[in-house]
């Protein structure tokens, strides 16, 4: 049997092209892994036709190289360049003299583009004026006079019940206790229970409920069979605190008992299931309406649905609140006067509406936003003022509800404008301040922390501005963007990804004594709870650590297809 000759490997030559762009370490031994495969494929194949005797490769190799410039008379084989990227550019205008991205734990903008925070161009977010002080550029609200009816009855029945003198705020500034992964996909929602203060109710991206009692932290529920979408909302019901209603982008709004889990569903926009994009309706916001009895729920073609709480039966047909196609992510009702909600959503507007007078141009004022309004609340005590979360990285504070919402009373810069793949940011009141001037929202952009990059909860003063406390633990390195104050105690609750988080006051000794000694006892007293995750424990990882990952799921429209489709086979099942 003949030998087989040697295979001849080219040589591979790396040239960098210092006008293109960088390239990885990893791409360049997977390009050359790749090249030197093809040519080996393709040197077994010449030597394949030499065995078997008719050695045309030969002598065409031949007629093109001489024999005498070649050992045995074969060709050459010249070596391969591959031109590698090493420039560094830009990702955002593609210049060569700067690059956009995390410098250590601090992100640097491109500076020819607008400022990321404030949007205003000739800086980047590094020297924002606003991230020095919050209350940058923010003046308070001129008091207005009495100068008819309106304003005499504001005066006398809604000023007098807001404490003119804003108490020292009690910031909830050390995590208590933590349970770790509760949820298969990132938090959506979180809510107490009206009267026992120790549950907790969350929602989140697959359409799962959870309950948790944090003072006993091993304590959990979590029920699969409430929805199959994203959890929007989660109210509890006006004189049953045992059942919960619920809204998902499934297009159901369930009522749902928190000891079975079985839920009773009010609505559903999708009894047939899915039936392609263009039909498939989702429910984003919802409030309910204790005075009236109704609950409300509004969808994502700008619909408004109501449901009646005595007979669990829709009330009506669906009136549209916003622009047809728009979808209404948020919907409040007044804690003070009954008749009263307002609405937002994506066609850049919030609404005030009257139940005694709903029609589809009858809205009370319009409140314009340039971009996408997260969110729209009543102040918790009074009502009179509104508190929206626009996507502009903007809080606009209105200071009366009897006054022209054209324009806020105050604009406060804040990072809450994000990507895909987070949920989004809403600025809440805190239920217990008496002024009706604290409010808590997370922070989008990261900030250095002792060279760690951490992503604050902040606790702002809405009457002026100005940043009261901003609250951070090192071990908690994702986004922040679901926070609930609670309304009795001087308790926080956060979703963090697809865990939850209990914050408390620091202690007065803890305050004196910064020492080794009180460090230890502050981790001593944080209570965490892990969720067993089978898939993580065969890996080998650490279950003891704080979430660290982001949630990488597609968008909102693709995980209601995949759910739709699981909804329409149980239906035929």
């Amino acid at each position: 049997m003949a030998a087989r000759p040697q295979r001849a490997v080219r040589k591979l030559v790396v040239q960098r092209d210092s006008e293109s762009e960088e390239s990885s370490d990893e791409e360049i031994e997977n390009d050359a892994i790749e090249e030197e495969e093809a040519v080996n494929e393709e040197e077994e194949e010449d030597y394949g036709d030499d065995a078997d005797g008719d050695g045309e490769g030969e002598q065409e190799d031949n007629a093109a190289t001489p024999s005498s410039s070649v050992p045995n008379g074969k060709k050459k084989k010249e070596p391969i360049t591959i031109s590698l990227k090493t420039a560094k550019l830009c990702k955002v205008c593609k210049a060569k003299d700067h690059q956009a991205g995390f410098v250590g734990s601090v992100y640097v903008d491109c500076p020819n583009k607008p400022c990321f925070l404030c949007k205003q161009p000739g800086h980047t977010t590094a020297t924002c004026p606003h991230r020095i002080a919050s209350e940058h550029g923010v003046t308070p609200a001129p008091r207005r006079q009495s100068l008819g009816m309106i304003d005499f009855v504001h005066e006398r029945q809604l000023r007098s019940q807001i404490q003119k003198m804003m108490p020292p705020p009690v910031v909830p500034n050390r995590v208590d206790c933590a349970i770790i992964k509760l949820h298969s996909r990132r938090v959506t929602n979180l809510e107490f229970h009206p009267t026992k203060d120790n549950i907790l109710i969350s929602g989140d991206k697959k359409g799962q409920v959870g309950i948790w009692d944090y003072e006993k932290v091993y304590e959990k529920t979590v029920y699969n069979s409430i929805h199959t979408c994203i959890v929007g909302s989660i109210r509890f019901h006006p004189t049953n605190t045992e059942m919960i209603y619920s809204c998902g982008a499934d297009g159901t709004v369930s009522c749902s008992d928190l000891e079975t889990g079985l839920p009773n569903r009010a609505i559903d926009l999708n009894p047939d299931g899915w039936n392609g994009p263009s039909t498939w309706r989702m429910i984003y916001g919802m409030d309910i309406n204790g005075t009236r009895n109704v609950v409300l729920a509004s969808d994502n073609t700008g619909f408004l649905h109501q449901v009646d709480i005595r007979t669990n039966s829709r009330i009506g047909k669906p009136l549209l609140i916003h622009k047809k196609g728009s979808k209404v992510v948020g919907l409040h009702c007044n804690p003070v006067d009954p008749d009263l909600f307002i609405s937002c959503g994506n066609d850049h507007m919030a609404r005030i509406w009257d139940m005694r007078f709903l029609d589809a141009e009858g809205q009370l004022a319009e409140l314009p936003h340039p971009r996408v309004v997260n969110s729209a609340f009543f102040s918790p005590k009074s009502g009179n003022k509104i508190l929206t979360t626009c996507q502009d990285n903007r809080l606009r504070v209105y200071d009366c509800i009897f006054s022209n919402l054209a324009e806020p009373s105050r604009e406060i810069v804040h990072s809450h404008d994000f990507n895909r793949y987070l949920t989004c940011f809403r600025a809440e009141w805190d239920p217990k301040d008496p002024s009706e001037n604290l409010a808590v929202i997370g922070r989008y952009i990261s900030d250095d922390f002792n060279g760690i990059a951490l992503h604050p909860i902040d606790f702002i003063d809405v009457s002026t501005g100005q940043l009261v406390a901003e609250v951070v633990d090192k071990n908690i390195t994702t986004i922040t963007p679901v926070n609930k104050l609670h309304p009795r105690l001087d308790v926080l609750a956060s979703g963090s990804s697809r865990s939850l988080y209990i914050w408390r006051p620091k202690d007065e000794m803890e305050d004196d004594d910064k020492g080794l000694e009180a460090e230890e006892e502050i981790k001593r007293k944080v209570t965490i709870f892990t969720v067993p995750d089978h898939a993580a424990a065969k890996k080998g990882k650490d279950k003891r650590k704080f979430d660290e990952d982001e949630d990488d799921d597609d968008d909102d429209d693709m995980l209601c297809q995949k759910s739709s489709k699981k909804k329409e086979r149980s239906v035929m099942d």
